[in-house]
């Protein structure tokens, strides 16, 4: 297993959230619509998901240029995307002279994809095969996505993505304390695996996966 490392967390947390409001509203239809991931969870109201994910100049910015330093990329280094909704980080990585690609379950987000990268992506579901070489991609990555899956098809994931990456990193939904679970089972509207950053650690392990990681939390 790799190291805990600190890129998202900045952008998670300049967000501010209402954790109760979100519980009582209908949860469980707002849920199921959510869990279409096409045009109410992305662009839809807030209550169905993100309420409009647009491209912000530079708000990804950080991220690419930490994970550039963090593997000691290079122009022309491949990067690959599991579940890469819109494609706005790896816009961001393109633009730093990286070759990108990635895939996702939505229609919808992969429509909306900046023109410049939008051929290289695709659909796919996470626990399918990747449709790659062994150790094929300079770096693999998967930001905010493979909490989406349940156990047994987030161990066919991780075993995918320590297959096809040189290097891996990989950001997920997590908890240290029962105040934090209860803003997470609040605000969650498509997470599968509610486990503590113990618990994902021991999955890591478990499951072989080699790569780097991180944790947002619901404080």
């Amino acid at each position: 297993m790799g190291n805990l490392l600190n890129l998202i967390t900045p952008l998670h947390t300049s967000t501010k959230r209402e954790y109760l409001p979100r519980m009582l509203d209908d949860k469980v239809q707002c849920m199921l619509k959510a869990k279409e991931y096409e045009f109410d969870y992305w662009d839809g109201d807030r209550r169905y998901g993100y309420g409009g994910y647009r491209y912000l100049q530079g708000y990804w910015t950080p991220v690419a240029e930490g994970l550039i330093e963090r593997y000691g990329l290079k122009q022309g280094s491949r990067i690959l995307d599991v579940g890469c909704g819109k494609g706005f980080l790896l816009y961001e990585l393109h633009k730093l002279g990286m070759e990108v690609c990635g895939f996702d379950v939505s229609r919808h987000a992969l429509a909306e994809a900046r023109p410049e990268i939008r051929s290289n992506l695709f659909l796919r579901e996470a626990e399918k095969p990747f449709p790659y070489a062994d150790e094929e991609f300079d770096l693999v990555i998967s930001v905010n996505s493979l909490h989406n899956l349940p156990v047994f098809n987030l161990k066919k994931a991780l075993g995918e993505m320590e297959r096809v990456g040189r290097n891996k990193y990989l950001c997920v939904e997590s908890f240290r304390n029962e105040q934090e679970l209860f803003n997470l089972q609040c605000w969650a509207l498509t997470c599968e695996s509610f486990f503590s950053n113990e618990e994902w650690e021991w999955l890591f392990n478990e499951f072989g996966y080699s790569g780097d990681y991180e944790f947002i939390y619901f404080e």
